[in-house]
């Protein structure tokens, strides 16, 4: 989760957004980490550069832990 916290993070910086410390597994990605699409977008490609998934594959993904599963059942 270190990995996935650091993606997230790295995403929020380059988009000029404060960097998020101690993410939970039930933060919702949209509302409690305040991304945008283009944050998305990003997180996604990011994501599938690292651990070669694609978690918006069988829809929308909405928390932290949602994406951990899909990274965890690949």
């Amino acid at each position: 989760m270190v990995l996935l916290n650091e993606i997230i993070n790295t995403v929020l910086k380059n988009r000029g957004k404060e960097a998020v410390k101690d993410i939970d597994e039930s933060f919702h990605l949209r509302n409690d980490i305040g991304f945008d699409s283009l944050d998305l977008a990003e997180l996604t490609v990011r994501i599938e550069a690292e651990y070669n998934v694609d978690i918006f594959e069988d829809g929308i993904v909405n928390t932290v832990g949602e994406i951990i599963q899909k990274i965890n059942n690949k």
